[in-house]
Formats: C-alpha cells, structure tokens, sequence
C-alpha cells in the first residue's frame, strides 16, 4: 500500500535518485507518448497496481493556470494503464473550492477523460479512517485520510509548476496537501495552516509517501501563486521516484534555490534527496530549460536572480 511504502531513513544514505526531465511544448503535443517513453525508462512499479493519480486542483479561474492541465492527467492515466496498471484512479481533494464538480467543468474534464464512473473521487468528500503518523513534526496526533488513498497500492503527486506564497513553491510534497479532506480539515485545510504548513507537510508525506511524481511544467505559474500569479511558459515535465529530489529538480528549472526553501530541506533529511550531485538527471539538462520564473513577494531570498 501508499500508506509507509517507503522506508524512512536519512537521504544521504540513500542511492542517487533520478530525475526526468522532458520537452512537451504545448499540451496539444502526444504527451501520452512522451509520459509513456519516460515512464517506460523509469521503470515505476505500476504493473497490477491500483493507482491514485493526485493532481492539483485548485479552483475554477480560467484565465490564469492554477490547476494540473487535464491534458497531462489524461496522458498519464493511458500510459499508467499501458504500462499494466489494474486500475487507475483520479482523485484530489481541493483547498479552496468546495464544489469540485465546478472545478472540474471549468477544466473540461470529462472531454479529456470522459465519463467520471470509476474515474474521479473527490477525497474532500470520501469515506475518512484515522491513521497514525510516521513522523511528530507537527502537533497532529493523526491523520484522517480518505479511503481512496488508503487502498491505493501507488500513490503518484501531480502539481503544476508554481511558486506559493506562504511555500515559496508548490510542488510534488505540497501537492500531498490535497489528499487529506476539507470536510475533516476544513477549507483552505485551515487545521493544516494552524499547525504549521512545513511542519504539517513533513507528517503527510511521511506518511503517505508519493510513490512518483509527474510535475505539469508546460505552464507553470510565477510571482504571487498559486492563485493570483502569472502564467509562465516553461516547456518541460519533470518526472522521478523521489519527491523531494523532483521538487529540488523543479526550484532549480524554475532558477530558484531549494536549499533555501524550508519544507525541501527538512524532508530533504527523512524523504530524499536535495543536493543537485545526488540526484541523476536523465532527459534534458536543467539548463536546457531553465526558465527563471519571479518567486512570490514574500520569498524573495529563493530566487537565483
């Protein structure tokens, strides 16, 4: 199961993680190829499984590119499925919006990926069980999580590439917000905000642990997300088996600095890996696509600029 599927143990003992970096220049490209190539090369563990695809699914404003682009959650529900998954799952619970129905239709969901039956769960509105944490970073005594992600044998985070205000970015590890209710935690997971986001973050993750990441870094978001921020063209999906190295990956495509992001480098001691010389690059070059993207008002010491 999702649920402790990775051992817990400092990075540095660890073997070098891999990171995927590919060039998909709009989402009108076959990124159901270019998902299944790098899938393929990456060798996820997904043939039999029963996987959980979380996006980010933030709110219904068309005109700036807050959420996971569907066209990348299509393709990489197909790819999980050639690649011999038994089923494949969508689910996330939003922050801030209540009716995800709406987010949903604002995203055109269902021209994507059709009929929502067996497709979709809404883990705001699922069936909770209580669970103990592997890590007290926060002061959460437990953790209520949806049943959905509960019986996930693989669980892959799928944000979109953003910087966050109260984050400095929002990325595969923040993205796991999005798995624990608003019916339990409240809107925007105020319960989450109380006990410290870095702090709360590090005990999700631990706990549930993203099997694997795929980040939506075709348009990103930059400057005051991930809502009131700027759409910024980046060109690329960053793909890897260790979040904490995908998200290291991402700050420094994006020309910020991930060692001075504070939720990277306290999981970076438990979860993986943050320093670049321990984490492999396979695909393209961080250089290739390097794109600088402004960091939020509030984080202006992450950037590189």
């Amino acid at each position: 199961m999702a649920l402790g599927s990775k051992a817990l143990s400092p990075s540095f003992s660890r073997p070098p993680s891999q990171v995927a970096i590919t060039r998909a220049a709009d989402y009108e490209a076959d990124l159901e190829s270019i998902l299944f190539e790098t899938l393929r090369e990456l060798a996820p563990p997904v043939a039999g499984k029963r996987v959980l695809l979380k996006p980010n699914l933030v709110g219904i404003d068309t005109t700036r590119p807050l959420n996971t682009h569907t066209a990348v959650i299509r393709a990489a529900r197909e790819a999980c499925l050639r690649l011999g998954a038994q089923s494949v799952l969508v689910g996330d619970g939003p922050a801030l919006e209540r009716d995800t129905e709406a987010v949903l239709e604002s995203m055109n969901f269902r021209d994507h990926l059709g009929s929502l039956q067996g497709k979709f769960v809404d883990l705001n509105a699922d069936e909770v069980h209580g669970v103990r944490m592997r890590t007290r970073a926060s002061p959460l005594k437990e953790l209520y999580l949806p049943q959905a992600v509960l019986q996930a044998d693989f669980v892959i985070s799928m944000p979109k590439l953003k910087t966050h205000h109260w984050a400095g970015v929002t990325l595969s590890l923040k993205n796991m917000f999005g798995i624990v209710p608003g019916n339990c935690y409240g809107w925007p997971k105020n319960i989450l905000h109380w006990a410290g986001i870095t702090r709360a973050l590090l005990d999700i993750n631990a706990t549930v642990s993203p099997d694997f990441c795929i980040v939506d870094g075709i348009v990103g978001m930059e400057g005051d997300g991930p809502l009131q921020g700027t759409a910024k063209p980046c060109g690329a999906l960053i793909c890897g088996d260790d979040p904490v190295a995908v998200d290291a990956t991402c700050s420094r495509v994006m020309s910020l600095h991930p060692e001075r992001i504070e939720h990277l480098v306290r999981a970076s001691y438990l979860l993986g890996h943050l320093k670049e010389a321990n984490i492999q690059q396979i695909g393209e070059a961080i250089s290739a696509v390097r794109t600088p993207f402004q960091p939020p008002p509030s984080f202006p010491r992450i950037s590189r600029a």
